[in-house]
């Protein structure tokens, strides 16, 4: 009886092995010796082997010594070490990954503070340390999605602060930050210190990850104090804050690590109270542990953190 290709899940794949010994030695017990199993096991493996090939494949030698193949086995035999060969090259080739010369699309989610202090380096540099195939799409992580977008192969990094990223990912620390604020250049305050009743008093400008809030993070701290803060202005994103500032009395609280680009044009003031500051770190999915192009987005994301 042929095999059918539907019945390739029912056949154990060491039979092929054992069958491919066999029709290069023709002769069952220095295949045996070669495979090391002892002679009634493979004589047992021949004879599911006949089953399956609904053909005797080795026959007693007409001198008595060995076997000699049938028609069929001979027939198997190139086919048989051919396949054998591509399926030892599925098993044991390893991946790998040349950022100049492969072509990949990596798909990363970071929040705005993630961005502007790990994504704008990442992007400022990625021509110096990959070729044109490489590219990356940034996306803002939604909390309720994040954890099936990543199970699903949609994201292939988040970098965020660590309450936003699912319990179940791999996870490694990337910086540790702190909160300034930030003023103009000439701003009327002056550049004395900064007390805690003159930072609630002036115009701040609040940058919230959830668009139409005015109360955030800082504002938490503050509650805990007592305290309130004057916040006229709300936006989204952190990168609109420099030029915002530029251009107005406002202020803001900003990563520090962002005010290092801005520094010729705003001045930064440690804040007046004790601010516990911020982890930023990234996260993979489990099943990308071992990817040769994550891994390697990795440890250029670690290579490139600022400072």
């Amino acid at each position: 009886m042929d095999i059918h290709p539907t019945d390739l899940r029912r056949i154990d794949l060491n039979l092929l092995v054992s069958l491919d010994a066999l029709l290069a030695e023709c002769n069952v017990t220095r295949a045996a010796e070669r495979l090391h199993l002892s002679q009634p096991a493979l004589s047992a493996q021949l004879g599911k082997l006949r089953q399956i090939f609904g053909d005797p494949l080795l026959l007693p030698a007409e001198t008595g010594r060995g076997m000699t193949p049938t028609a069929r086995a001979l027939a198997l035999g190139a086919p048989l070490r051919s396949a054998l060969k591509d399926l030892e090259a599925v098993v044991c080739h390893q991946p790998s990954f040349d950022p100049f010369t492969d072509v990949r699309t990596f798909q990363i989610a970071a929040n705005d503070n993630a961005m502007t202090v790990i994504g704008l380096p990442l992007i400022e540099k990625l021509a110096a340390h990959a070729g044109p195939g490489v590219r990356i799409a940034f996306r803002t992580p939604e909390v309720a999605l994040i954890a099936s977008q990543m199970e699903r192969g949609e994201v292939d990094l988040l970098i965020a602060t660590e309450r936003l990223v699912p319990g179940n990912m791999k996870t490694r620390p990337l910086i540790d930050g702190r909160f300034v604020m930030a003023q103009r250049k000439g701003h009327p305050r002056g550049t004395g210190p900064l007390d805690l009743d003159a930072y609630c008093t002036l115009q701040h400008v609040l940058v919230a990850e959830i668009g139409g809030r005015l109360s955030g993070y800082v504002d938490e701290a503050l509650d805990k104090l007592g305290r309130r803060r004057n916040v006229v202005l709300s936006v989204e994103k952190f990168m609109l804050v420099p030029e915002i500032l530029r251009n107005s009395d406002y202020v803001c609280t900003l990563p520090a690590t962002l005010m290092t680009r801005f520094a010729g044009a705003l001045d930064m003031f440690e804040l007046p109270y004790d601010d516990k500051g911020f982890r930023l770190g990234m996260a993979w999915h489990p099943r990308n542990h071992a990817d040769p192009a994550v891994s390697w987005l990795r440890e250029l994301v670690v290579r490139l953190i600022p400072g």
